[in-house]
Formats: structure tokens, sequence, C-alpha cells
């Protein structure tokens, strides 16, 4: 059996009805204070592309949003509001993020996504996971890489008296290519925690013969006795007792699932499990139909699904707080896209481009970075929105200020170099100044005219001495015209760009400039 083969089937350890799987990756410990203050990353995967504009809902477009998606969108007077900011809501299912939103433990990401993006689920799916370009193929994924770079040599020798756990668990489905580094898992998959033969000294240790045949013999054996010693260490950390919050969604609440496991993880690390990356998802958010109930858009299928997330989330956060150990974790969620602009007839939303992102936790900069989407006037089905923040970005700031790596290896990391945004309070990694971005979330940074325009459109935008990009998409989200990438002088800066071979329909321009990016909608008129 070939190693990707033998990682990818082998099967879990099961802990409160979870399968587990166990990426034994000593590799994070020479970042973290061992005194207890290592940090945790919880990834929280939202399957299927979650529908962002129903989601984090822009009130200041509202009568554009009215006139194309009538039949699934919020009442305005239903629309949670986020106290501080104006324009903008949260679905009214999500009044547990709205609570971590007002105790200032929860930032908002507008308009994230990728240049030129791909529809596919399985393929975009596979874009996030890894950090690649639309038309790049990865064989290793974005926490794969960073665990890879910090213990080159894992598995051999793992797991150690320096680092006896494992440092990241995929809670609940296999390992995907997230989590592994040229096909191969960092670490060992869990699979028995009640395994009642000890392999550490099982007699099965007889030499292997110098061919292929043995070198494979010899790799799978190494992987079953990590399997069983992280199995172990798994089923030690998780005792009864740990979780105090109440709030969790069981039995056939929306979201019981989810709330399993993060309620897992709130137990291994209170257990004093050293794993510092767990993967959690939940599944259904590809709402083609009946994505809301007819009649009464508040209710439904997305609805419950929110929920699912925000009274999951809200409970885990209030679970950490009550524990102690709140100081030590922030958690991320993501989908593989957005949805359409335009609803189908079908009450439902398809495949569509970026969408926001949160952060939760103690140490996240609370607040929204970005704005609201411009919808253009005249949408169709298939204008889109376009990418405001980059995903790789929001990975190389958690791991420049969370993780506390330096820039040049969270290029090596992400293979390119992402401009980081403010998401993450980074005072624990080094001396900065205090980050503005956030409360900068209705600011004009960039102003387009004419609109409508006929041929040439100018831009007006400031820098602050940066690297800037300057971009122009079609409604479709792909990149029809790169004006500038490359530093600029600080000050005010106007360009004038011709656009008369495209087609007329909606464009949007885009400015990224340090940690500020921005995006407007223009149209194009013969």
């Amino acid at each position: 059996m070939r190693r990707r083969s033998f990682l990818r089937s082998a099967s879990a350890a099961t802990i409160g009805g979870f399968t587990v799987r166990g990426l034994g990756n000593p590799m994070l410990a020479p970042l973290f204070d061992r005194s207890g203050e290592d940090r945790v990353l919880v990834i929280v995967q939202l399957y299927g592309g979650n529908d962002g504009l129903n989601t984090v809902i822009p009130l200041d477009q509202y009568g554009v949003l009215s006139s194309v998606r009538s039949n699934v969108l919020i009442p305005e007077s239903a629309v949670l509001d986020l106290p501080g900011i104006t324009g903008t809501g949260l679905h009214p299912a999500m009044g547990g993020m709205r609570e971590l939103w007002q105790n200032g433990k929860l930032s908002i990401v507008q308009g994230v996504g990728y240049p030129n993006p791909d529809f596919s689920h399985f393929r975009s799916t596979d874009i996030w996971e890894t950090g690649a370009d639309s038309d790049q193929q990865l064989a290793s994924g974005w926490v794969g890489r960073y665990l890879h770079q910090e213990y080159p040599n894992f598995p051999n020798g793992y797991p150690n008296a320096t680092m006896p756990d494992p440092l990241s668990i995929r809670i609940g489905a296999p390992i995907s290519i997230g989590l592994q580094h040229q096909g191969v898992s960092m670490g060992a998959s869990i699979y028995n925690t009640q395994d009642a033969l000890n392999l550490t000294g099982n007699p099965f240790t007889d030499p292997v013969t110098a061919d292929c045949m043995g070198s494979k013999l010899d790799f799978v054996r190494t992987v079953q006795r990590q399997a069983d010693l992280y199995g172990d260490v798994i089923e030690a950390a998780a005792v009864p007792g740990c979780n105090m919050s109440t709030l969790y969604p069981a039995g056939d609440e929306p979201g019981a699932e989810l709330a399993n496991a993060l309620k897992i993880v709130a137990q291994l690390i209170c257990g004093g499990l050293k794993t510092r990356i767990y993967w959690v998802g939940i599944d259904g958010f590809d709402t083609h139909a009946q994505q809301v109930v007819s009649g009464n858009t508040t209710i439904g299928n997305h609805a419950d699904l929110l929920r699912g997330v925000s009274d999951s989330i809200h409970a885990f956060q209030n679970d950490l707080e009550l524990l102690g150990i709140d100081d030590r974790v922030i958690g991320m969620t993501f989908s593989e896209f957005g949805r359409r602009i335009k609803s189908n007839a079908s009450i439902g939303t398809d495949h569509g481009t970026s969408a926001p992102l949160f952060l939760f936790g103690t140490h996240v900069l609370p607040g929204m970075l970005g704005t609201n989407p411009d919808i253009p006037a005249n949408t169709t089905y298939d204008t889109n929105l376009p990418m405001q923040h980059d995903f790789r970005s929001v990975y190389a700031s958690v791991l420049k200020d969370w993780f506390c790596l330096e820039p040049a290896d969270v290029d090596a990391v992400m293979l390119d170099t992402y401009q980081t945004l403010a998401l993450v309070d980074p005072s624990g990694c080094m001396e900065v100044g205090v980050h503005e971005a956030n409360q900068r979330a209705g600011t004009s940074l960039l102003d387009v005219y004419p609109n409508p325009f006929m041929d040439v459109v100018n831009l007006r935008f400031e820098t602050g001495g940066d690297r800037a990009v300057v971009q122009v998409y079609g409604e479709n989200g792909q990149v029809v015209r790169t004006i500038h990438n490359g530093p600029l002088p600080a000050g005010e800066h106007r360009m004038q760009v011709d656009l008369g071979d495209l087609a007329s329909g909606a464009y949007y321009c885009r400015v990224q400039t340090g940690m500020q990016q921005q995006v407007k909608a223009v149209i194009k008129v013969r």
C-alpha cells in the first residue's frame, strides 16, 4: 500500500461519538511558551458555500438586494444590529455571534475570496485548504507546510519526551489536504484509543528487508505505533468534568454535532493536551433550493445552519472563559465560496464568489475589516461579488500575529507574499503600533468616476507608502486588468484606465494598499 493511501484510509478514534484523526506534530513547540501560554487555533469549516449576503447583511445595499433576491432576503426589521457600526447587521439566528461582537470578541472580514474563482466545491475547497492560485495544483496544505517547516524530520522520532502530544487534530472527518505536506499527513491517524494491544511493546519488531517492501512495512509500523501512543494521550486528556458551559446545543437542536466537536476541543485543551490546531466542520451550506421558508425568510435551512454555527461558537467561547483558557485560543471560520447575488426560482442561491469570514476569541481585534459589498444597480444572474480580501492574507496574518512567525517564514509557508491584515492582537509576538484598520471600516479609500462610464474610468486613492495592487474585475470575479502591482509613494494617486475594449456591463475596481483593501462597482455603457 502506498504511504498516501495508507494515511488517507486509516480509521480513527472515537471520543464523544466523533471520529478523531490526530496529526502528531510536535512541530510548533519552539514557537510557544512551555509555561502553559501555548496558543491554539480552531478552524471551523462551513461545507457547501455559505450565503454571505444573508449572513452579514449590507443594510446600506438593501434596496438593490430587495430587487434581486426578494424571495430569500431577510426583512430589514429582523436584522440584528452591530453596535458601533451602521449599515451592517447579522442574520436574526446569529444572536450568539452578536453577543461575541458586543463583548469585543468577534472580527468580521468582508469579501474574502481569491482572484479568478472556481465554482466547483471540490476545486475551490482544495484552493482554500492549500492556499493555491486558481490555476495552480499543490500537494500540500497551508497548515501542513507550516508544520513541515517547523519540524521537517517528522514523523521520525515522534512522539517524544519534549512533545508527547499531537499538535493537530481533525474531528469528525478524514485528514484532508489542508493538514498534509506533499501528500503525507503530518503525523499519525488516531483510530482506536481502546486498543488492547500496546503497539509500543508489540512483538512485531523483527528486522525489515532492505528493499522497497521493507521500507513500506517499516513506515506502516511507525505510523501504527504513533497512532497507539497518540490515542493514549488523547484518551487521557479527554477526562470528564472539564466542560463547564451549559450553552452548547444538544440533541435535535441546530448545530448539535458541531457543538459536540467544539466541546471535545475545549475538553482536550482543558485536559492538558498541547495540541495547537483543531479542525472541525459543519455540512449543509449548499443551499440551491429551499434556503428559506416561503413567506418567512427568517427561518428555514440556512437559518438553522447559522444558528448552529453561532450558538456552538458562542458556547465554545463561554466554555473557554469559564475554564480560564480563553487567552490561549482563537478561532476562524471559512467556506469554499459564497453564493450569487441574485437568488433563483427554487428559493435558494447558487454558487458564487467571495463572502465574509469570522474570527473569534479574546485576542482577535474586534470590528469589521473592509466595507459592505457594492451591489451594482443592474445586477444580473451572472453578476457576482468581487474579492475584497484574499483569503491567504487572512492565513498570513494568523501565522504572523498569532503564531509569531517572521515575515520571511510566513512567505515560505504561503509560497508568496500576501499583505497581512489587522485581525489578531500581535502584542504577544512583537512590539508594534496600535492597529486601526478595523476602526476604518466605513472610510472610503477609493473613488471611481465617472460612473457609469463609456471607455475611460478614473481612480483616486491614497497610500501610506506601501506596496499597492490596483485591479479591475469582471462581474464573474475574473481579473480583467492589473493596472499596478508594486510600491507607490505615500500620498494621493490618480490613475486613468482605458477599458474601451471591454463589453458593457458591471465591473469592479479594487485597490489594496498596506492592510487596507477596498472595492467599488462601476457600470460600463456604450
